[in-house]
C-alpha cells in the first residue's frame, strides 16, 4: 500500500524559521548590516564531491555550474546566518574510494562544515559510511534508493532529488496503459541500474505487466549490439536507462538494431543526458517516451520558476548552454544541486548553525522540514521531505520526442511517489 510520508516530530521549517528570526541572531539585523556581517565572518564551507573525471564527468560539469550559481544567488542575498558560502570542491573520479577519501579530506583538512553533491549510486555507496564514522553532514544528489533503503547512516541525506524508487513506480502504471505490458529492462550493473531492475519490475507486476527480460550492461561497456540480441521478440516494449560517456553509442546502436520496425521504447533521460536530440543517428527516437527528472525544454506551461533557473545557470529554452548550443545540460539531474543547497541554507538558519558543533542540529532541523513549495529555491516543483527515511518526493515527467524536441505528455502527482517507510533514521543516535 503507498502511503503518504507522515509530519516528522518536532518544529516544522516555517516555526523554526520564524522562531529564529524572531531572536537576536543574524537573521534579525537589516540586509545591509547581514552583509557587512558577512563580509567579516568566517565563511561556510561547503565541501562539494565533484565528477570531474571518470563515466560521471558530463554530469560533474553541470552539476558544479549549477552549484556555482546557487551559490552566487545565495551570497548576493546575504549569505546563510549573516555568512559568505564557500565551495570546496574535489573530483572523486566517478571512484568510490576516491570517494571516501574526498570526504575525509572535507571533515579534516578542509574544515568543511558539510559534504555535498555526490551523484553516482556506487560511490555514494562507499562514501557515505565515512561521513557517518565522521559525523559530517553529507547531502548527496544521486537518485539511488540507498538512503531511504535504510543502508546508510543519519547524517546522510537526499533532500533535493526523488529516487528511483519513487521515479518507476509512480511510472510504471502509466507504462503498461498506454505502451504495452510485455517489457524488456536495459540497465547499468551497478547499484542505481539495480534499483531501477528491482522497483521497475514490481511496479510493472503490481500494473497487470510482465518483465520478460532484464539485461544488465557492465559500466565500462563501449559496444552494446550483442545486449540487444537477448531482447526477446515478444517484446512490446524496451525500458532503457543507461549512463556514462557511451550514452551516444548505445542509443545509436539501438536505432541500427531494431530498424524502423521497433516496439515501443520508454528511456530515462540519463541515456540522453548532455546529448543533442538532434545528434546523426537519433531520428529514431522520435516518437519514443522518456522520462524526464525536470524538463529540458522550456514547456509552454514553464514557470517563472524554471525560467529563473535557466537564467542564472545559464540555459536556453532547449537545455542548452546559453553561450554554447551545442553544450548540452544534464537538465534532468542538476536542479538537484540548486535545491539542495536551499535545504542546507533552510537548516542552517533553523538550526542557528555556527560551526561544527551544531551539525547535529543541522540535521535535526532539515528532519523536520516537510513541504517545500514551488518557487526560485525548489524550480522542479513543489517537493515533500520525509525526515524519517531522509528522502525527497516530488512530481516525475514523462516526455515524448515530437519533433525533435521533448514534450511533456504526463506528470505524476507527489502522492504517485509515495511507497512505505523502510527505516527510521530519526530514531539512530547521532
Amino acid at each position: 500500500m503507498t502511503t503518504r510520508p507522515k509530519t516528522p516530530a518536532g518544529p516544522t521549517r516555517r516555526a523554526a524559521l520564524k522562531t529564529l528570526a524572531a531572536g537576536a541572531g543574524a537573521m534579525s539585523l537589516p540586509l545591509w548590516a547581514r552583509y557587512a556581517q558577512a563580509q567579516s565572518a568566517e565563511p561556510i564551507r561547503i565541501g562539494f564531491q565533484v565528477h570531474r573525471t571518470g563515466i560521471g564527468a558530463a554530469y560533474g560539469r553541470w552539476y558544479d555550474r549549477t552549484t556555482e550559481a546557487a551559490v552566487q544567488r545565495i551570497n548576493a542575498a546575504g549569505g546563510i546566518n549573516g555568512r559568505m558560502v564557500e565551495i570546496v570542491a574535489e573530483d572523486d573520479g566517478t571512484d568510490p574510494k576516491r570517494g571516501a577519501e574526498v570526504v575525509e579530506k572535507f571533515a579534516n583538512q578542509h574544515g568543511c562544515d558539510v559534504g555535498y553533491g555526490t551523484l553516482f549510486s556506487h560511490v555514494v555507496m562507499g562514501s557515505a559510511p565515512r561521513a557517518g564514522e565522521l559525523r559530517l553532514p553529507y547531502f548527496v544528489v544521486s537518485e539511488g534508493h540507498h538512503v531511504a533503503s535504510g543502508a546508510l547512516n543519519r547524517w546522510t541525506l537526499q533532500p533535493g532529488i526523488t529516487d528511483v524508487k519513487s521515479q518507476v513506480l509512480s511510472m510504471a502504471p502509466w507504462v503498461t496503459q498506454n505502451l504495452g505490458k510485455k517489457v524488456t529492462m536495459i540497465f547499468p550493473d551497478y547499484a542505481f541500474g539495480h534499483d531501477h531492475r528491482d522497483y521497475f519490475t514490481q511496479g510493472v507486476e503490481a500494473a497487470g505487466g510482465e518483465v520478460l527480460a532484464q539485461i544488465a550492461i557492465p559500466p565500462t561497456e563501449t559496444s552494446f549490439t550483442r545486449h540487444f540480441a537477448k531482447i526477446p521478440r515478444e517484446t512490446e516494449v524496451v525500458y532503457h536507462v543507461m549512463v556514462g560517456p557511451a550514452v551516444l553509442t548505445f542509443v545509436k546502436e539501438m536505432g541500427e538494431f531494431f530498424g524502423p520496425s521497433r516496439p515501443e521504447i520508454f528511456g530515462f533521460i540519463d541515456s540522453l543526458e548532455a546529448v543533442d536530440l538532434a545528434s546523426p543517428g537519433l531520428e529514431f527516437l522520435e516518437g519514443t517516451y522518456f522520462w524526464e527528472g525536470n524538463p529540458r525544454y522550456a514547456q509552454p506551461d514553464q514557470s517563472e520558476f524554471d525560467r529563473a533557473f535557466r537564467d542564472a545557470v545559464g540555459v536556453d529554452p532547449n537545455g542548452a548552454s546559453v553561450s554554447d548550443p551545442t553544450d548540452v545540460s544534464t537538465y534532468g539531474h542538476m536542479f538537484g544541486c540548486w535545491e539542495t543547497l536551499y535545504v542546507i541554507k533552510a537548516g542552517m538558519e533553523a538550526a542557528g548553525y555556527r560551526g561544527p558543533e551544531d551539525r547535529a542540529a543541522l540535521i535535526e532541523a532539515c528532519e523536520a522540514i516537510t513541504d517545500m513549495p514551488h518557487s526560485d529555491e525548489h524550480p522542479q516543483g513543489a517537493k515533500i521531505f520525509n525526515g524519517r527515511t531522509h528522502q525527497v518526493f516530488g512530481h516525475q515527467y514523462i516526455s515524448r520526442v515530437d519533433g525533435g524536441k521533448l514534450v511533456v505528455v504526463h506528470r505524476t502527482s507527489i502522492e504517485d511517489t509515495f511507497y512505505p517507510d523502510e527505516v527510521d533514521y530519526t530514531a539512530q543516535p547521532l
